[in-house]
């Protein structure tokens, strides 16, 4: 597991992180929310060692990390740094071998992964002459071709078109499936929400909901429900304790004020015709996202 802990960092006089804590657990994947200058890339960079806390610290299964301990993580950084007169190809073999990889493993891994990536054709092509989503997927890449055991990545969507999208989420939650922790940072609240099995919220440099995914969309549900039945729902205004929020062709959206309100709704419904489902309304994080960092 990967813990920041009480991490708070100034430029100067300005404070960018509070207090910043949150874990990654190994074998899951955590998105990293924020608007711009939220604290992300900040608190990204200290974990990774480029930028060093004024307090506070980054540890590993309780451990503060050593220089030693970042050689294993994978790290993209939002800004693009691959060198734009190489080959692709070469271009990650040499990345693999500066982290201690044979020749033989850092080309049987650039294979792999530029195959998985849907880069294979363009092994032998310069880095600057690929479009800026093929070059995307070549920076995911260069952060992964060493096998790290950890996975930190800055805006690995960034550019993407819907089918390099399901390409790289199936990239990431193999890693994750083998055991890594993934931690990335993204703007595509509908891509989180579909990846992520964790999700960290932070506005002006301070957490303002961590968890799992649903967890929070459980604590962050309304009294809300929705309930479908083959018969006219007008009657649903009479109930007690009832505000109608939507009704039209046997479809009602209200809020209960109290757990016997919804539960009365129901009774009545299924008295009076068959129900084809009743269910509680969960926001989703974009809704979640608004809510906690106004």
């Amino acid at each position: 597991m990967l813990e920041i802990r009480n991490v708070n960092k100034r430029y100067g006089t300005r404070k960018v992180l509070t207090d910043v804590s949150f874990g990654v657990d190994s074998g899951r994947l955590t998105g990293f929310v924020g608007a711009n200058g939220a604290g992300k890339t900040t608190t990204m960079r200290i974990i990774l060692g480029v930028l060093s806390a004024d307090s506070g610290t980054v540890l590993q299964d309780g451990v503060p990390l050593t220089g030693d301990d970042r050689r294993r993580f994978g790290y993209m950084p939002e800004e693009r740094g691959l060198y734009p007169k190489m080959r692709v190809g070469e271009h990650l073999v040499y990345l693999a071998r500066l982290h201690g990889l044979s020749s033989a493993s850092a080309r049987r891994n650039t294979t792999e992964l530029l195959d998985r990536l849907g880069l294979g054709e363009r092994a032998g092509d310069l880095v600057q002459s690929l479009s800026l989503g093929n070059q995307q997927r070549a920076q995911i890449a260069a952060a992964l071709v060493h096998d790290p055991e950890f996975l930190v990545l800055d805006e690995p969507f960034s550019g993407l078109d819907p089918l390099a999208v399901e390409v790289v989420m199936g990239v990431l939650s193999g890693y994750a499936a083998q055991g890594a922790p993934v931690l990335f940072s993204s703007h595509q609240l509908d891509i989180v929400e579909r990846l992520c099995d964790d999700v960290v919220i932070i506005a002006d440099g301070e957490i303002r909901a961590n968890g799992p995914r649903e967890q929070l969309r459980e604590q962050h549900s309304s009294p809300r429900f929705e309930l479908r039945t083959i018969a006219d729902a007008k009657w649903i205004r009479a109930v007690p304790g009832i505000t109608v929020l939507d009704l039209s062709d046997g479809v009602a959206v209200f809020e209960a004020a109290t757990d016997a309100a919804s539960q009365a709704v129901l009774r009545e419904a299924l008295d009076r015709a068959p129900v084809t489902s009743f269910s509680q309304q969960r926001p989703s994080l974009a809704t979640i996202f608004k809510e906690v960092v106004r």
